[in-house]
């Protein structure tokens, strides 16, 4: 199928069906994920769609800020990325060192990828992320003291990143809602930025888990700028445009795209 027609079906799918994932996309086209992706933004810069997290809207429909999908859908979700994710970053961690966790779906699989492993100190904001790491006795967990939020089981304000800014670790992984060469690294909610902020401030190395739908979006909040970002984590579908984007902005090292280094 020649570019154009592409193009032509994408925008008669969402004039039907006004808002559609990038899976959706491929399926009904017959191609890769990556090249709906590459697609998707050609068509944002003529300005005839607008992208949103995972997937496009019709341009008068695209809010100004994409809300993120409830912690519940988002454990759902690109669970094979994630968990290729989790791999590669838990091959970071060497036993024995200390790690900040933020509570996400993404830091959730690095949790559970994290459990059988040889002892490490983690220590976290996210309910789950402990409760599966602390059934492995030679782990040493930490659960952050806090207020409980009721979407993400998960503990945040000021006493927890009070926590965090007594402490000093090997490595900070958290996980934003968007990761783009212009903004960095966001978040759609302040107390979610607020706690991964303070995560990478007290940490030697600052990694970011984000699939390959994260990548080029922005959110509302900042965490970090990108060139403080010293590992970005993804997945095989990261277009490799974005990711040198992102590299030629300070990201320091890629694993996981095809940009990999």
């Amino acid at each position: 199928m020649w570019v154009a027609e592409r193009h032509r079906r994408i925008l008669d799918l969402l004039q039907t069906h006004h808002r559609l994932t990038t899976e959706h996309f491929a399926e009904a086209l017959g191609v890769s994920r990556e090249t709906v992706r590459r697609d998707l933004i050609e068509l944002e810069r003529s300005g005839q769609l607008a992208r949103v997290h995972g997937g496009a809207v019709p341009p008068a429909a695209a809010p100004a800020v994409p809300p993120e999908p409830a912690y519940l859908e988002r454990t759902g979700l690109r669970q094979l990325q994630k968990r290729h994710i989790a791999r590669l970053a838990a091959a970071l961690i060497q036993p024995g060192q200390a790690c900040f966790l933020d509570a996400g779906s993404t830091t959730l699989a690095l949790a559970d990828e994290l459990a059988p492993r040889e002892g490490l100190i983690v220590i976290t904001n996210s309910l789950d992320a402990a409760t599966v790491l602390a059934r492995n006795a030679r782990h040493e967990v930490h659960l952050l003291g806090g207020r409980l939020e009721t979407d993400v089981p998960a503990t945040y304000g000021e006493q927890t990143v009070a926590e965090i800014g007594r402490l000093q670790v090997d490595w900070a992984l958290v996980s934003p809602v968007g990761f783009d060469a212009i903004n960095g690294a966001m978040d759609y909610l302040w107390n979610e930025a607020t706690v991964a902020r303070a995560m990478l401030s007290r940490a030697r190395q600052r990694v970011v888990l984000a699939d390959a739908s994260k990548l080029g979006q922005a959110s509302r909040i900042q965490i970090c700028p990108t060139a403080e970002v010293d590992v970005l984590v993804t997945d095989a579908d990261a277009d490799a445009r974005v990711l040198e984007s992102l590299a030629a902005a300070g990201v320091k090292r890629v694993l996981g795209g095809a940009a990999a280094a």
